[in-house]
């Protein structure tokens, strides 16, 4: 079952950080049951405190846990994300299980596409496909991070050579791609992030605006979410939640997706944000469709599902350097529960 739920679950070290998570959450319940959650902090790393049941004034210890997962220490090396195929065609997917964010997004002609995030892992990630003028805008939340792709239309790339990322791209012979022979073009494309991460220098792990932690309150009287259905440009994007894993599984059809190495498509949290998506005219594919821009900077309103559970809330976003906020309807942090996430960019008035 470790293997389905990809390497999010299974980084060294993970049981202490995750004990000390279970701590914090059982002091931040008591406040809530006193108070409220207190607002975001603006500390880079996420903080567990642990106390001393012996000492009158314990002195608090603190343990760093990785700011996109919220399990385990934070991971060494440059975090990359990878654009993927999200079409019956590009399935199964490679390496997709071991992403610790998804985002899903819409390109064109009312297809969506994803970003996968990797920091934990560095896999081998199929089908690699082009990047968007909205992606640097979403990414440069992460600091310079890399982002790979295989090319890019109109403004694409231009605007990724403008922002503070570093572009990886197969069109521009750069390093770490190959072709995966038993499968079609363009769904072949493979990228190893490995020798991505060991050939470009870039930034690591840092606050991108998850809040972590394994139990939340306020769940005792939220509405029950047993499956997630919400639509991205004209895709049906579905997720169903499994007990047993304690995830949320990606469906299509009704059925579970797996990767090529039989991994289920699965995490701990499901995010619908609503965004506003607009046509960008400087990038039309060879049907006449227009490719979507999503801002993802400013605000708007998002549903968080989690154990089986939702509670809505809003976004904000100031700026392209800047961490997401996501708040409740009293302005109290969203807690996700810690082992990544899927982020379904969505238009505003999309199902959820």
């Amino acid at each position: 079952m470790a293997l389905e739920l990809g390497s999010d679950m299974s980084t060294g070290g993970s049981v202490a950080v995750s004990k000390a998570i279970r701590l914090t959450t059982a002091l931040a319940v008591g406040v809530l049951a006193a108070t409220a959650i207190g607002g975001c902090g603006s500390s880079s790393k996420p903080k567990a405190v642990v106390h001393s049941s012996a000492a009158p004034a314990p002195t608090p210890t603190v343990a760093a846990v990785n700011p996109l997962t919220g399990v385990g220490a934070p991971p060494a090396g440059p975090v990359i994300a990878v654009k993927v195929d999200d079409t019956a065609a590009g399935r199964p997917s490679l390496g997709l299980e071991k992403a610790d964010v998804i985002y899903i997004e819409e390109a064109e002609g009312g297809l969506s596409r994803m970003v996968a995030v990797y920091a934990n892992s560095k896999p081998q990630v199929r089908a690699v496909r082009s990047i968007r003028s909205s992606d640097p805008e979403l990414l440069g939340q992460y600091g310079r991070i890399i982002v790979v792709a295989s090319g890019g239309g109109g403004n694409s790339l231009p605007d990724l050579d403008k922002s503070s990322l570093h572009g990886v791209i197969y069109d521009r012979g750069q390093v770490g791609f190959h072709r995966d022979f038993s499968r079609p073009a363009p769904y072949n494309l493979v990228s190893d992030t490995a020798k991505v991460s060991a050939a470009i220098k870039a930034d690591g792990v840092r606050e991108v605006g998850f809040t972590w932690a394994a139990e939340d309150p306020r769940l005792a009287i939220a509405k029950a979410a047993p499956t997630v259905s919400t639509r991205v440009g004209s895709t049906n994007v579905n997720f169903v939640w499994d007990a047993k894993l304690a995830r949320y599984v990606r469906t299509v059809d009704g059925q579970r997706i797996r990767t090529a190495s039989d991994a289920l498509v699965a995490k701990p949290n499901v995010l619908v944000q609503f965004c506003q998506i607009n046509p960008d005219p400087s990038d039309v594919d060879v049907n006449g469709n227009p490719s979507m821009f999503t801002k993802s900077t400013g605000s708007g309103r998002v549903v968080l599902s989690r154990d089986g559970k939702r509670i809505e809330g809003t976004w904000s976003r100031p700026s392209v350097d800047a961490p997401t906020t996501f708040t409740d309807a009293a302005g109290k942090p969203l807690l996700f529960a810690p082992g990544g996430t899927f982020v379904v960019l969505a238009r505003p008035g999309a199902p959820a």
